[in-house]
Parts: structure tokens; C-alpha cells; sequence
């Protein structure tokens, strides 16, 4: 696979009124395409400002970041669905397509063709209210793929989910990824779904972040429940558990 992205010698420096802070030193990082890439750390470790400088919304100190396509789409998924409740679901998904002027009869066919796919296109003229919580995060998740991005970002997508659901969509979740060839990053604090999910996790230090491990994942299935029951599996967990500075 040919790389999508890299991160070279990345940091990233805020300043208080009494001192400059080292946020995160010196990352390095290559994201393959189709890859799915987890980042996995200690909260406040500097996981989501990472998202936030490969999307474009904060700015690097220091280093380079590398994407090799021309004019890169960001797809960027939240903790919260972000849906607006005055729109229909078939409008919210349209949402980006609009922002971005690329609102055209082909993108919308295509939006169309994903909720058929993931059985949401009978719920296209319902209002957000009427969907349950794993519903509206499919939705988001289709909202963000209708730009077709070049990659998607996923910061702690399934947190607001009651542990049932948040099972239920990560299934979808992940297939829907893989089904569209999507390249993903994601940060998560859930070691089950980083493990099941992804390709790859990058384990990160306490602030100052650095990449202490990186961990290539193998499991056999195809899903994360089918990847949940490979014997490596509690192997893996163990020794990603070891690397995490958490103080208990």
C-alpha cells in the first residue's frame, strides 16, 4: 500500500501567560491508504490535538505534515453525532456536500446509495429525534463520507453511546469503513475497540506525547466481534495494557 499521509518530527507548543507548554515532541508517523491507524493514550496525552492538526484545525510548532494527494478531504467524526435536529436526515447528510459547493446531482445519488446500503434511506425524511443513538451515528458517519473523503478521522465517535449500542455500531462502523475502502484514524480509550478495529496502533506517551509502540494487529474475522474471539486477542490487550502511562 502507497502511504497517504506522514508526520515528520511533528510538535506542537502552547503558551500561557506563565509558560510555554511542550504538547506533543517530535512525532512521526505514516498512515497507509486504506489503513485503519488507532491512537491510543492516556487522557489529556495530546490524541486529539493530533486529529485537530492533521485536519487543519490547530497548526503544528514545528514539522511537516505530508499528504499525498492533491487538495486532501478531511472527514472529521466527533464524540457527538453533530446532527442538526431541524433538518432532515437526508438534509444533515447533504450538509458538507453544501459547505464545501460540491452539492451536485451525483454526490447526492451517492449519499442516496449509502443509506440504502446501510439500511438508513426509510428514515431519509425523518427528523434526528426519531433515531436512535447508533442510528444517528451512522448517519454522522455517512454525512462525513459523502465529501468522499481521503481520510476519516474518528475522535472518541462512540463515546456518547450506552455500552449495547456502542457494541452494535462499531460493527457497522467498521464495515462500512472497510466496505468503502476508507482510510481512518481514530482515537479511542477503549483498548477492545482499538484492537478490533484497527490495523495498526500507535501507543502515546504522557505530555510531552511521543510514540512509545507501535503495534501491527492481525487478528482473524472480519468484524470486531469475530476479531474479539482470536486467542491473540487477550495477548495483544495485555501487552498494549503494559505500554499506557495510566496512574491508578
Amino acid at each position: 500500500m502507497n502511504s497517504i499521509l506522514k508526520l515528520k518530527n511533528l510538535s506542537k507548543k502552547y503558551h500561557t501567560k506563565d509558560k510555554e507548554i511542550l504538547a506533543i515532541k517530535n512525532i512521526d508517523l505514516d498512515v497507509k491508504e486504506g489503513e485503519f491507524v488507532c491512537l491510543v493514550g492516556s487522557s489529556g496525552c495530546g490524541k486529539s490535538t493530533l486529529l485537530n492538526i492533521i485536519s487543519g484545525l490547530d497548526n503544528p510548532s514545528n514539522g511537516k505534515i505530508i499528504f499525498n494527494v492533491t487538495n486532501p478531504r478531511i472527514g472529521y467524526m466527533f464524540q457527538s453525532d453533530c446532527l442538526f435536529p431541524w433538518l432532515t436526515i437526508m438534509d444533515n447528510c447533504l450538509l458538507g456536500l453544501k459547505i464545501q459547493n460540491i452539492n451536485t446531482k451525483d454526490n447526492q445519488e451517492y449519499v442516496k446509495k449509502l443509506l440504502r446500503k446501510y439500511n438508513l434511506y426509510e428514515f431519509k425524511d425523518n427528523y434526528p429525534n426519531s433515531l436512535s443513538g447508533g442510528m444517528k451515528q451512522r448517519v454522522a458517519l455517512i454525512r462525513t463520507l459523502a465529501i468522499k473523503p481521503d481520510i476519516l478521522l474518528l475522535d472518541e465517535a462512540f463515546n456518547a453511546l450506552d455500552y449495547q449500542s456502542r457494541l452494535a455500531v462499531t460493527e457497522d462502523v467498521y464495515k462500512i469503513i472497510k466496505e468503502e475502502k476508507q482510510t481512518a484514524i481514530m482515537v479511542t480509550h477503549n483498548l477492545e475497540e482499538a484492537i478490533t478495529m484497527a490495523d495498526k496502533i500507535y501507543i502515546l506517551s504522557k505530555r510531552p506525547c511521543i510514540i512509545k509502540k507501535v503495534f501491527d494487529v492481525n487478528l482473524v474475522g472480519n468484524t470486531p466481534m469475530e476479531k474479539k474471539n482470536d486467542p491473540k486477542f487477550y495477548e495483544l490487550h495485555n501487552l498494549i495494557w503494559k505500554e499506557l502511562d495510566i496512574n491508578v
